[in-house]
Formats: C-alpha cells, sequence, structure tokens
C-alpha cells in the first residue's frame, strides 16, 4: 500500500514538473517571438524618407549640424550642444548609433566616442553600401547617477539617400526602373544629390543671364 502511494506520488511528481516545463517553454518562445517581432513594430511605425528628430524642448541639447541623407561610404555627421542648465550642473552624454540595411537587417547599437569642446558633442560614422537609415539616441547621465534616454524607447533617424521601407524605394539615389537603388555611373554615393544640385546650378544661371 505505501509502495502505491509512493509511486502515484512520483507520478504526479513528475506530470507536474512536465507541465511546468511546457509552460516555461511556451513562456520562452512568446518571449522570443516578441523580441524578434518588436524591431519590426518599431520599424513600420517610420515613414520612409522622413527624418526623426527631436521636438522643440523635448531633448537637454541642440542639434547643431546633422547630414540628411546619409550616403552608402560617405561620412555621416551630427553635432549637439547640450543645454547650458545640463552643463552647469555636470550632466554627460552617451550617444549610440545604430544602421539599418535595406534587406531589413540593422547592426547591434554602437556606443560612439565623441568630440567633445564645452557643450558641443560631435560624433561621425561612415554607413556601410545598401543601408536604409542611421539611427540614433542619447542617453543624459546626471551627476546623481540617474539617467534618461532621448528619445526613451525608440530612436531618432536620419534616412539615406537610397532606402526601402515595406517593399517601396525612395530617396534621391532611388532608381523607379529598377525598383532598387542607382546602378553604375549613377552608383557613385550621392549621385542623385548631385545632379539635382547641378539642376539647380544651371537653372540659376539661366536666369541670370535672362
Amino acid at each position: 500500500m505505501k509502495f502505491l502511494c509512493w509511486e502515484r506520488q512520483a507520478n504526479s511528481n513528475e506530470r507536474f514538473r512536465f507541465g511546468l516545463a511546457m509552460r516555461s517553454s511556451k513562456i520562452a518562445c512568446a518571449l522570443c517571438c516578441l523580441f524578434l517581432l518588436a524591431p519590426l513594430a518599431s520599424a513600420s511605425e517610420l515613414v520612409g524618407g522622413q527624418d526623426e528628430n527631436p521636438a522643440d524642448g523635448e531633448a537637454p541639447f541642440t542639434i547643431l549640424t546633422r547630414d540628411s541623407p546619409s550616403i552608402d561610404g560617405a561620412q555621416w555627421t551630427l553635432t549637439l550642444e547640450m543645454n547650458q542648465a545640463e552643463y552647469d550642473n555636470g550632466t554627460e552624454f552617451q550617444i549610440s548609433t545604430q544602421i539599418c540595411t535595406n534587406d531589413g537587417v540593422c547592426d547591434p547599437p554602437t556606443a560612439m566616442t565623441a568630440d567633445i569642446d564645452e557643450r558641443i558633442q560631435t560624433i561621425t560614422l561612415t554607413p556601410q553600401s545598401d543601408h536604409t537609415y542611421v539611427n540614433w539616441r542619447v542617453k543624459a547621465v546626471y551627476e546623481d547617477g540617474n539617467n534618461t534616454n532621448f528619445p526613451q524607447g525608440s530612436w531618432y533617424t536620419t534616412w539615406s539617400s537610397c532606402w526601402q521601407n515595406n517593399g517601396e524605394y525612395g530617396g534621391v539615389d532611388a532608381n523607379s526602373a529598377l525598383d532598387g537603388c542607382s546602378t553604375e555611373e549613377e552608383s557613385t554615393p550621392g549621385f542623385g544629390a548631385l545632379i539635382a544640385l547641378t539642376g539647380l546650378l544651371a537653372a540659376a544661371a539661366v536666369i541670370r543671364r535672362d
């Protein structure tokens, strides 16, 4: 009788452990799915070609310069000026970037080393070929050890000269005939932007002659 009771208890414990393992596996699977889908949900909120920048008064800094659009293989520069109040309070900035490509893959976030001149901080990077946009954000670390991300839970974004978003290509270097980016002699980074600038200069020359 004791043996039967022990066997039933053992079977009950085994079923409990099996059920717990199954529930744990389901939870782990759900968390993995959420982790994998989170970047896609974030990307779906972006509007193709529309840069995301801080709203007025949103962040403790001002953008002095920001190259837009970003261009494959060309240096991209961002220069920020910290607000005077944060500078006086000993606040430090940690700037991170992330580059995403037209095949839907995003690099891991990279902590940048900024050139600092009092309140002014500058970072540079060179996007790889066929990139969609450059993400960037700033972590403000305060004197008391607390910190805040700008933006919170997202990124500011600079789109490239040839981007793909939800299957649609755009940007000054996009080629609608190829449903992609410019090729051959047009493969020079920023070729579309150069052509547009040349057209404006030619138009200005004609106006001056008239």
